[in-house]
C-alpha cells in the first residue's frame, strides 16, 4: 500500500524576499521583484533586467565563509533554503534514521556563473592558474550532493535536471521515493543562480527574454497581450516531505498533503511547447489520476505561466481540454509575475506557494494582467488579475513546463487526518 505523503517544512530565496513569511506576504500584496540587473554590467545587453535575490548572506544559514567560497551561488542557495526548510519542520536529525532521509535537489541551468569564471581565467592566465576547486563547484549535482553532505543525510540523493521542470520533478520524484517506503522524509526542491552574462545573452539571443528595461515592475506579465518575453529570475525553493504516520508519530505541523504526481514529454521540439497543450494537459490528467481527484474537485492552479505567447495560450489550452466547463470556475494565478522565471528553481518555489494558498486559503495574484489576446479571452479562464483573492482552497495544482519537452505537475490537497 502507497504511503501518504505530506509537506513539513518550507524554505525559500526569491527576488521578492528570503523566507516563507516574507515570501508569500510579498506575493499576497503584489510585490514586483524586477529591477535591473546589477550581478554584472549589463549595459550592452538587449535585456538589461532580471528577478534577483536581495541582501542574501550565507554565513546567515550556517554556511562556513571558507565552504561558501567553494560552493556556486546556485549551490549556496540550496544550502541556505534546506537549512530553513529543516528548522521549519523540527525534524530532529540527529534522533532519526539518517540512511532513510533522501535528497533530490535539482537545477535547470548548475554553476554557469562559477563556468564563465572559470573560462576567463584559463584564456586570461592560461591552465595553471585553474581553481581546483572548480569542477565540484560547477557541476549540476553539487546542489543536492552539498544539501546531502551540510546536513548528513544519507539516503537517496539525486540530481533531477529538466529545464523550467526541474524543481516540480525533484519533489515529485522524492515523492515517488516516499509512497513507496524506500525514505521516510525527503529534502526536495530546486535552485538556480543564473542572472550571469552566458545566461542573459543565450536567452535573449533566442529572442525569449523581455526587454521592457526602462520599466521593469512592468515587465514580466504572464497572459498580458503586451507582454514581449519572461524575465530571468534566481532562488531556490525546499520543502521537507515526510511520510504522514512518521509526520504524526513526532506531532509535526503539516502544511497540506502532496498526493499526485505526472510527468511526460512533449516529443515536440527543442524549445517551443506541443501544438495545444495537448500533452500538457496529459500531464495534468495523470497527476489528478494518481491523486484520485477529479477535475471538479480543484480550486486553484498555479500555472507555469511565463509571459510569453505560446507557453500562456497552450497552457490556457491544456487546463481547458482537462477541467472543461470546470475550467471558468478555477483561479489561475503566476508566480512568475512577481519573480520571474527561477527555471530549475522555478518549480519548486511555486510549490511552496500552492500550500501556503490551501494554508491561508488565500490566492495570490497574477500582476502586470490587463488585458489578454482574444484568443485567451474567448477561453474565459480566471488568471486572477491585479489583486489576492480570498477563497477556501481544497485542491491546488501546479504545472511546470521545460525547454526539451519536459511537463511535469503536482496535486497538494489540505490535510486532512482520514
Amino acid at each position: 500500500m502507497e504511503k501518504r505523503v505530506v509537506i513539513t517544512g518550507l524554505g525559500v530565496i526569491s527576488p521578492v524576499g528570503i523566507g516563507v513569511e516574507t515570501f508569500w506576504q510579498s506575493l499576497l500584496a503584489g510585490k514586483n521583484g524586477i529591477g535591473p540587473i546589477t550581478h554584472f554590467d549589463a549595459e550592452e545587453y538587449t535585456a538589461r533586467i532580471a528577478g534577483e535575490v536581495k541582501d542574501f548572506q550565507p554565513t546567515d544559514y550556517g554556511i562556513d565563509k571558507k565552504e561558501a567560497r567553494h560552493m556556486d551561488l546556485s549551490t549556496q542557495y540550496a544550502v541556505a533554503a534546506a537549512k530553513m526548510a529543516l528548522d521549519d519542520s523540527r525534524l530532529d536529525l540527529d534522533a532519526e534514521d539518517r540512511d532513510r532521509i533522501g535528497t533530490v535537489v535539482g537545477t535547470g541551468i548548475g554553476g554557469i556563473e562559477t563556468l564563465h569564471n572559470l573560462y576567463k581565467g584559463l584564456f586570461d592566465k592560461g591552465p595553471s592558474r585553474v581553481n581546483p576547486f572548480v569542477v565540484p563547484k560547477m557541476i549540476g549535482n553539487m546542489a543536492s550532493g552539498q544539501v546531502s553532505i551540510s546536513f548528513g543525510l544519507r539516503g537517496h540523493c539525486i540530481s533531477v535536471v529538466t529545464a523550467c521542470a526541474t524543481g516540480t520533478n525533484s519533489i515529485g520524484e522524492a515523492f515517488r521515493m516516499i509512497q513507496r517506503g524506500e525514505l521516510f522524509a525527503a529534502v526536495a526542491g530546486g535552485t538556480e543562480a543564473a542572472v550571469s552574462p552566458a545566461s542573459v545573452a543565450g536567452f535573449a539571443s533566442m529572442k525569449a527574454l523581455s526587454t521592457r528595461n526602462d520599466d521593469p515592475a512592468h515587465a514580466s506579465r504572464p497572459f498580458d497581450k503586451d507582454r514581449n518575453g519572461f524575465v530571468m529570475g534566481e532562488g531556490a525553493g525546499i520543502v521537507v516531505l515526510e511520510e504522514l504516520e512518521h509526520a504524526k508519530q513526532r506531532g509535526a505541523r503539516i502544511y497540506c498533503e502532496l498526493s499526485g504526481y505526472g510527468s511526460n514529454a512533449d516529443a515536440y521540439h527543442i524549445t517551443a511547447p506541443a501544438p495545444d497543450g495537448l500533452q500538457q494537459s496529459k500531464c495534468m490528467a495523470s497527476a489528478l489520476a494518481d491523486a484520485g481527484i477529479a477535475p471538479e474537485a480543484v480550486d486553484y492552479i498555479n500555472a507555469h505561466g511565463t509571459s510569453t505567447h505560446l507557453n500562456d495560450l497552450n497552457e490556457s489550452k491544456a487546463v481547458v481540454r482537462v477541467f472543461g466547463d470546470h475550467a471558468k470556475e478555477l483561479l489561475i494565478s503566476s508566480t512568475k509575475s512577481m519573480t520571474g522565471h527561477l527555471l530549475g528553481a522555478a518549480g519548486a518555489v511555486e510549490a511552496i506557494a500552492c500550500a501556503m494558498t490551501l494554508v491561508s486559503d488565500k490566492v495570490h495574484p497574477t500582476i502586470n494582467l490587463v488585458e489578454s489576446e482574444e484568443e485567451l479571452k474567448a477561453l474565459g479562464l480566471n488568471y486572477v488579475p491585479g489583486k489576492a483573492v480570498a477563497k477556501k482552497v481544497r485542491v491546488a495544482l501546479s504545472n511546470s513546463f521545460g525547454f526539451g519537452g519536459h511537463n511535469a505537475t503536482l496535486v497538494f490537497k489540505k490535510y486532512a487526518d482520514a
